[in-house]
């Protein structure tokens, strides 16, 4: 069976709260790797460099098990630990949020600066755009190129249907190929039959497996 994949955003989200006179600002970002956490983090701290604390979460990898925080001066887990308890309980992965905190003169206790960083966060995470992501297969179908402008139409008729994405064909004197990436289930087999009705020259050939991103509606 596939492993099941973790949710992931399609870009940059942000949120602001004012708590005591304790400004937060969390800023929500996609992120691939390490590297990108890095890259994120410091922008951050670069954009903002009076602030007192810039606490971290990272969730990384398909199931989401790479995962760290950071409180940043912080009390011990009043910062980063909530925030990376708000990416886990939404199932994303591939993120990283930072918390930008200016104190404000009052002293918020462990339980208030768990609601404020936490809070914050979960914020940016409803004006996140949310995407889900799936197993698909990378196929290739093929046709005689008397048949290309049938296979065509076919394939953009099932495009909705089958949720397939289409490349541009790629023509031969001999033969025409559209790279078509479709969901594992119900898979290969399901548009072959499809498209059985051109007769028995359509041939469909799976080339790999990858994964794609598809928006979630709100």
């Amino acid at each position: 069976m596939p492993t099941v994949l973790l949710d992931t955003i399609a870009g940059p989200a942000t949120a602001t709260r004012e708590v005591e006179r304790s400004r937060f600002v969390a800023t929500l970002r996609p992120a691939a790797d390490a590297d990108a956490v890095a890259q994120a983090v410091a922008e951050v701290r670069r954009r903002w460099p009076d602030a007192r604390h810039h606490a971290t979460a990272v969730v990384l990898g398909p199931d989401g098990q790479r995962q760290r925080s950071s409180d940043d001066g912080e009390p011990a887990g009043t910062a980063g630990a909530p925030m990376l308890s708000v990416l886990v309980h939404a199932e994303l992965t591939d993120v990283v949020a930072v918390v930008t905190r200016w104190f404000g003169g009052t002293l918020l206790g462990a339980g208030g600066l768990v609601r404020a960083y936490g809070g914050t966060l979960t914020d940016a995470l409803d004006r996140a755009q949310r995407l889900r992501r799936e197993h698909v297969l990378l196929l290739e179908v093929t046709a005689p190129i008397a048949l290309a402008g049938r296979l065509g139409h076919e394939l953009h008729q099932l495009a909705g249907v089958h949720r397939l994405d289409l490349g541009a064909g790629v023509y031969s004197p001999q033969q025409v190929a559209f790279p078509v990436t479709a969901p594992q289930e119900p898979g290969r087999e399901a548009l072959t039959k499809a498209l059985g009705g051109l007769g028995p020259d359509i041939e469909v050939v799976e080339r790999g497996r990858g994964i794609r991103p598809v928006p979630v509606r709100r």
